[in-house]
């Protein structure tokens, strides 16, 4: 069992971590789609945006643990958490879909400038009542001579204030279930379709976020991902990368606020000592420590097994439970540590807020335990012999 990267993967990170230092922070509380796109721009040039998508397509055909190590990297150089959940979501949820289900039409005609940064993208999949239960949307698409036309509405879309490109799921079969669901490419200048204005959210604010709306949307055949019905198939898929690869970044948050507090309780002087000689002090540090280097083994393990093509239904979703979890505990600690510092404007009420979504995303915590349990065939008796 080897924990060390190699060598030209170690590099990478390191050059990654010191270019989004300087070059990705953004605004630290506005969103400003004008430096959003100009970061955008720098990450495509960096290999951010195409990291695990072919060579051939404008990527640097990188495996799910190479990419785990780049997206740690990037979270850990990058304040803002927001930018950097938004090209994990762009990448993992939307660009790997299309290399695992897309035409080669479809993947020359798109890939090549999803890579390069100068388009963004974003999945249109939930809806006010069908979340965790994909496989009761609304959205329908119905099908026309020239193609389909789409009706309905998404919520809670990343990246769609921006986007250029949306991956969208839609009803083609009523009670069809998991063969009712079809999955389509759609330019964000498509006649009826239409975004609304960005959520203001607790945390992830660097990452732009709204509903969007479908009203009479044309889409012709060839903007059909995977074949009709299956939707479903492509979105398990992405979901495949995302709880994996997109958690990464929160790897990365968690060990420069975890270094930004080591630092803090070795200068902080308070009856005369530094506080990190408190045995309170000291041992909440090592339990912070603890969460996130069992949090990150996890993560690595699920990398591992996506990578060499093993069922990853376990190890992605404790990982994915262990590092949300991992991420909210340790902002909890650094504020604390902090103490009324760790309420004002900074790094530890930063992750706090940028973690919690992460218990709710990608599946909520809930129903990855649930998706875990039934892997393990709980709930169902063995045969009796």
């Amino acid at each position: 069992m080897n924990f060390d990267l190699p060598p030209d993967i170690e590099a990478m990170c390191t050059a990654l971590t010191a270019f989004a230092r300087r070059d990705l922070n953004g605004p630290a509380h506005d969103f400003d789609s004008t430096d959003f796109r100009r970061r955008w721009l720098l990450a495509g040039k960096q290999g951010i945006l195409g990291a695990t998508v072919p060579e051939e397509y404008g990527g640097s055909g990188l495996d799910a643990v190479a990419a785990v190590a780049l997206f740690e990297a990037l979270g850990s150089g990058c304040a803002d958490t927001g930018f950097a959940f938004s090209a994990a979501a762009h990448l993992f949820a939307c660009l790997m879909p299309l290399v695992e289900f897309g035409t080669a039409e479809q993947q020359h005609r798109h890939l090549p400038r999803l890579c390069s940064g100068e388009l963004v993208a974003a999945h249109a999949i939930t809806e006010s009542d069908a979340g965790s239960d994909i496989l009761h949307q609304r959205t329908r698409a119905d099908r026309t001579a020239a193609g389909y036309v789409l009706n309905g509405t998404k919520v809670f879309t990343t990246n769609s204030p921006v986007a250029d490109t949306f991956l969208v799921q839609a009803v083609t079969q009523p009670g069809g279930g998991f063969f009712g669901l079809t999955a389509f490419l759609v330019p964000a200048d498509a006649p009826g379709l239409r975004v609304g204005p960005p959520y203001a959210k607790l945390g992830l604010r660097g990452s732009p976020t709204a509903e969007v709306h479908f009203t009479d949307c044309p889409v012709p055949l060839d903007a059909v991902l995977g074949g009709e019905g299956c939707g479903a198939s492509v979105f398990t898929g992405s979901m495949r990368w995302e709880r994996i690869c997109l958690f990464a970044v929160y790897l990365g948050a968690m060990r420069r606020v975890l270094d930004d507090t080591i630092d803090f309780v070795r200068d902080r002087v308070q009856f005369g000592s530094p506080i990190g000689e408190f045995q309170a002090v000291s041992h909440r540090v090592v339990d912070m420590i603890t969460r996130l280097e069992s949090a990150r083994l996890l993560l690595f393990k699920a990398a591992a097994d996506l990578s060499a093509g093993r069922d990853c239904e376990v190890s992605s979703g404790v990982a994915k439970v262990a590092v949300s979890e991992a991420a909210v505990q340790l902002g909890l600690d650094a504020i604390q540590l902090r103490g009324a510092l760790g309420v004002t404007d900074g790094v530890a009420e930063t992750l706090l807020r940028d973690a919690l979504p992460a218990r709710i995303f990608s599946g909520t915590n809930e129903i990855q335990k649930n998706n875990v349990a039934r892997a393990l065939g709980l709930g169902r008796r063995r045969p009796t012999r």
